[in-house]
């Protein structure tokens, strides 16, 4: 919680500035706890939420950290949003085409140096207080960068038997890529993986939410996924929406089946094993359909 460049900083949730003293912050929590618990009207999610800031800033040991690692500190030389690192382990990894999140990352760059810089260059475009104090269009441009290195890792981590397509166009624009396609002996799945930065529901099997706007995720995934299939003349198995554990009430959310393909919304930490068992309905593929579908892709498949 808290590790997202959309999600509310700790002291945001208890409803304080970072600057108050030790005593002033254990009364604002004591007060946040009595407006938002369940019993007294108040909304469970968000009394939950309250919960886990205090774990992160209740104690002088624990705000301190908390502070160096967001970048409310001004002393600080670690920041949360970096490129992820080059990996020494040497295990067998998954089949990977395409720069996961590498079309957002760029981006998020070019926007806030326009933004912060104005022609200066900026120092740290991944500063936390940098990141927390630009518009919320730039936020969420690096939060999904982050969603989607997330999936890649998960997917590379399940072996050679995986195939994925990262960033892989799907439409006139960059905008209507489709952030990866997995192959899998489970199934052919489109996934998107996404940060709406809070607490997600759903209605008639599309995901909703005040953050949501007008958008419409789980439509948009499966005319990303058609544009996919007609070009390679495959079939999909099934579509996955991966979104923050914080922000999902179960680690598995089915949401129906259209036009024969069916669809879940998952938690990042369930994601492995939906790709390994299969999202239900989905068929399975195997033997030379297998190889003969990975060919296909391959030769069909262009990135954003």
């Amino acid at each position: 919680m808290f590790d997202s460049p959309l999600s509310a900083s700790a002291y945001e949730i208890l409803g304080v500035e970072a600057t108050v003293d030790d005593a002033e912050l254990r009364r604002a929590y004591r007060l946040r706890l009595r407006q938002t618990h369940p019993d007294t009207g108040g909304d469970a999610a968000v009394f939950i939420q309250v919960q886990r800031a205090w774990e992160l800033v209740g104690t002088p040991d624990d705000r301190a950290a908390y502070d160096r690692r967001t970048g409310v500190a001004t002393d600080t030389t670690w920041s949360g949003w970096r490129p992820p690192a080059a990996r020494a382990d040497t295990r067998p990894r998954a089949r990977s085409y395409g720069h996961p999140g590498g079309w957002r990352r760029e981006r998020y760059l070019v926007l806030i140096r326009e933004w912060a810089g104005r022609g200066v260059e900026v120092p740290d475009p991944y500063d936390p207080a940098l990141v927390r104090s630009a518009p919320r269009e730039l936020r969420r441009m690096l939060a999904d960068a982050l969603a989607e290195e997330s999936t890649a890792r998960t997917v590379s981590d399940l072996g050679m038997g995986f195939t994925v397509w990262h960033d892989v166009d799907a439409g006139k624009d960059a905008d209507d890529k489709l952030d990866h396609v997995v192959l899998s002996p489970s199934g052919l799945y489109g996934i998107m993986s996404e940060d709406f930065g809070g607490v997600v529901g759903f209605r008639r099997g599309e995901i909703t939410g005040p953050s949501l706007g007008t958008r419409a995720p789980v439509t948009g995934t499966l005319a990303r996924m058609r544009t996919v299939a007609r070009a390679a003349r495959v079939r999909f198995g099934g579509a996955i929406i991966v979104l923050p554990d914080d922000d999902l009430a179960q680690a598995v959310t089915p949401l129906g089946t259209s036009r024969g393909v069916p669809v879940v919304v998952v938690r990042r930490s369930a994601l492995a094993m939906v790709l390994r068992q299969g999202v239900p309905g989905a068929r399975a593929i195997g033997g030379n359909e297998l190889f003969d579908v990975r060919t296909r892709l391959q030769q069909t498949v262009r990135f954003v």
